[in-house]
């Protein structure tokens, strides 16, 4: 061979598959390229051995969900800087095999405050943003407050339903105490400020936020910075 050719045509002919069927066995990670992985059809090969794992298949990549736990101080944009194979824990539970097109057209759903921290979802898969979207208002959230002052007498009460923002009546949420310092809200379509304002309407300053879970989905095992995928069979 004495010319370079694109991987998605050397695929082609070598293995007597359609273009479109070489494009998707090299975006599923199935081809490799003197033993390693390429996942670029318009890779340019020359004499290099391509092989094909034996699992290999022509099904299309699905869409991805990824749970990040954001740092404080960080935008969506800012967070989704941090995605990447690095920061992906050991041992998820998704057992996903990790592939670039992963990390590509990831939108940020359900957002959070820059200066809180907390679980925060990426996905590809527009059934998981119409899900989100379409249900937050049956979608309960789940928040740690870390709070300094002295609350008033009625304060604990009043967070629960009594309050207004924004001009508007609060609906009934779930506040309790964690420890003396911590407060904990569980409830839903949040507003940005909201916990700060309910917080400071009855004698308490907020020194950090971290939001845990997103309906039936926890942040449980990530440290500030991981993620992980979504198995399929876990549901908001």
């Amino acid at each position: 061979m004495t010319e370079t050719l694109r991987l998605s045509k050397r695929v082609t002919e070598q293995f007597n598959c359609s273009r479109r069927e070489a494009e998707l066995l090299i975006e599923g990670g199935w081809v490799m390229v003197d033993g390693v992985v390429v996942e670029e059809p318009q890779f340019m090969v020359l004499a290099q051995e391509i092989t094909l794992h034996p699992d290999a298949n022509v099904d299309p990549v699905e869409p991805t969900t990824l749970l990040l736990h954001k740092p404080a101080g960080l935008d969506a944009a800012g967070a989704l800087q941090l995605i990447g194979p690095e920061s992906h824990i050991t041992d998820d539970p998704a057992r996903i095999r990790m592939l670039k097109k992963h990390f590509q057209r990831l939108n940020p759903v359900l957002a959070l405050e820059a200066e809180a921290s907390g679980l925060l979802v990426f996905t590809q898969d527009y059934r998981v943003t119409r899900k989100l979207i379409d249900d937050a208002y049956k979608t309960e959230q789940e928040f740690i407050v870390e709070v300094s002052g002295s609350i008033a007498p009625d304060g604990l009460k009043r967070l629960n339903h009594g309050l207004v923002f924004d001009g508007m009546t609060l609906p009934p949420i779930k506040v309790s105490w964690q420890n003396e310092t911590r407060l904990r809200f569980a409830l839903k379509t949040p507003r940005p400020g909201q916990i700060t304002h309910m917080c400071r309407s009855v004698g308490l300053n907020v020194l950090g936020m971290k939001r845990i879970r997103i309906g039936r989905i926890p942040m449980a095992g990530l440290q500030p910075g991981q993620w992980r995928y979504l198995p399929h069979h876990e549901r908001f």
